[in-house]
């Protein structure tokens, strides 16, 4: 069975992610860009070539963004 990012990415609710400070957040970047890279060395299939990281990590903070304004 095939390991997708999905399956080891942490996902944090607008509220939990409100909680965490920059740095907490630029390491929770960090983790998961390393989780996707080791992920990617051992060979994950193609799936994880063809998968776009910076752009799954963009969209997720856009989305957030969203949200946060939303909430206002």
């Amino acid at each position: 069975e095939s390991v997708t990012f999905e399956d080891v990415a942490v996902n944090f609710t607008l509220e939990e992610w409100a909680l965490l400070d920059p740095s907490q957040k630029r390491l929770y970047r960090d983790v998961i860009q390393e989780t996707f890279w080791n992920l990617a060395a051992i060979g994950m299939g193609k799936d994880w070539k063809e998968q776009n990281f910076e752009d799954e990590y963009e969209n997720s903070r856009r989305n957030l963004r969203s949200q946060v304004v939303e909430s206002f």
